[in-house]
């Protein structure tokens, strides 16, 4: 008769079984890999940024953005949030993958209600975004709280907030005017975002600590570089679904050129140093959850949306490369690339570890201000317009290349130019004061 283990053996054999029944991925804040399970869960959010884009077209006003802005926020939360729970979750589990299935079809009616959420769908979308947020991160909290419950508090919180966000979200719905709608909306998504920066402070719970929150940093930084490829993804549906149903005519073929060019150069933006470069911070970071708070939950957002607005400006030129632009199509540009190349810049300083903003994404503003100012001026054709955002991506792409491979100071030396030996004495004059300040706080 074999004898029951005991001392370490039975200690071990406790943390196997209860590392088998836990509902957790129990990474210990290490490497987690995204499953199969939450790429499918993406694609709802797929034709969700799909809805929102055909929003804004069929809205181009000011109260039609205001509401795509509206919108799009409860977009983006649902789906961040549903990215830090599968960072606890195990989606293996049948009853982690019953709650992930149960949260796609939530969204998935979200998403089919945005066309009329300030009009006859209101209740659906309302009522879907609500069972996602409160019940998926009151199960989060619940797992947590299982096997961990000093973690399971911060999902607990998050959920009481949810909680009192859905009185102004209900609040909209017992009201038939758009703006006061929009305005009980805002105040909901207000709290919400309020959330993670009063670290979810709650009476008789207290705060946070973003030392609790630990997770998987390169599952975060992971997850939302897939996002980022669903967001360019889907602009380039959009591109070729209005490309293959045009008729011919003159300047289509430029358009789509130019179209397909714009994405490459947001994708080459992001993923050649941004992408790595965030990993490798958030991976070796003292406190992950601190940064996945900053540089992911908050940052990413509006180079999302600058992705959103960049492709509502391909399909318009797709529409009609030459017609004279309008001051709705100029805001789209330039709101377009404000929003994708400051949310580059922000993260890429974060992640760098440095106080300095990159140079090249300051100058690619810099066109963008040009531009804007050159369409309002002048009202250029369309397909000008959206080649001159190609062109300030291009440019930034190109620069930050260079800068980051091999150095352009570098390359300016190596064949003798002034330019390069008078930037190397302003950059080495720089950094000898740095250090002195340094030294004399020392």
């Amino acid at each position: 008769m074999a004898e029951a283990p005991s001392g370490i053996g039975a200690a071990l054999a406790g943390a196997r079984e209860q590392s088998r029944r836990s509902l957790l991925r129990n990474h210990g804040g290490g490497h987690a890999s995204v499953s199969n399970l939450e790429l499918f869960f993406d694609l709802v959010f797929v034709f969700a940024i799909t809805q929102l884009s055909h929003f804004l077209l069929q809205h181009l006003d000011w109260l039609g953005a205001a509401q795509t802005i509206i919108l799009f926020f409860a977009v983006w939360w649902a789906w961040m949030y549903t990215t830090w729970a599968t960072n606890w979750i195990d989606p293996d589990r049948p009853a982690n993958r019953f709650l992930i299935g149960a949260v796609m079809l939530a969204s998935l009616v979200m998403a089919c209600a945005l066309p009329g959420a300030f009009g006859a769908y209101a209740w659906q979308f309302v009522s879907a975004y609500l069972t996602v947020q409160i019940g998926r991160t009151a199960y989060t909290s619940y797992a947590l709280g299982e096997w961990k419950r000093g973690s399971g508090f911060n999902m607990l919180r998050a959920s009481l907030w949810f909680g009192v966000s859905a009185i102004p979200w209900i609040g909209g719905l017992l009201t038939d005017q758009s703006l006061l709608r929009m305005a009980w909306w805002t105040a909901a998504l207000a709290i919400e975002y309020a959330g993670p920066l009063a670290l979810f402070w709650f009476p008789w719970l207290g705060r946070s600590r973003p030392q609790d929150w630990e997770i998987s940093g390169s599952h975060m930084a992971e997850r939302c570089g897939l996002f980022i490829i669903v967001a360019l993804g889907e602009g380039l549906i959009i591109t070729g679904a209005t490309y293959a149903g045009a008729e011919p005519m003159r300047g289509i073929d430029a358009a789509f050129v130019n179209a397909f060019l714009g994405s490459f150069a947001m994708w080459w933006i992001y993923f050649d140093i941004g992408a790595r470069r965030g990993a490798w911070h958030i991976e070796h970071h003292e406190v992950p959850g601190l940064i996945a708070r900053q540089a992911f939950t908050y940052w990413h957002l509006p180079i999302v949306a600058g992705i959103v607005l960049l492709a509502v400006v391909d399909e318009l030129t797709l529409a009609h490369p030459f017609d004279p632009v309008h001051p709705d199509f100029v805001a789209l540009v330039a709101g377009g690339m404000a929003l994708f190349v400051g949310g580059n810049m922000a993260f890429k300083r974060i992640s760098s570890g440095s106080p300095w903003y990159p140079l090249s994404h300051g100058i690619g503003l810099g066109l963008t201000l040009a531009i804007a100012v050159w369409g309002l001026a002048t009202s250029p054709p369309r397909l000008a317009l959206a080649a001159a955002s190609t062109i300030a991506l291009a440019t930034i792409a190109l620069w930050e290349w260079g800068s980051f491979h091999g150095g352009w100071i570098e390359r300016m030396e190596a064949r003798g130019w002034w330019l390069g030996r008078v930037l190397r004495r302003r950059m080495d004059r720089g950094r000898a004061r740095r250090e002195a300040k340094a030294a004399a706080k020392a």
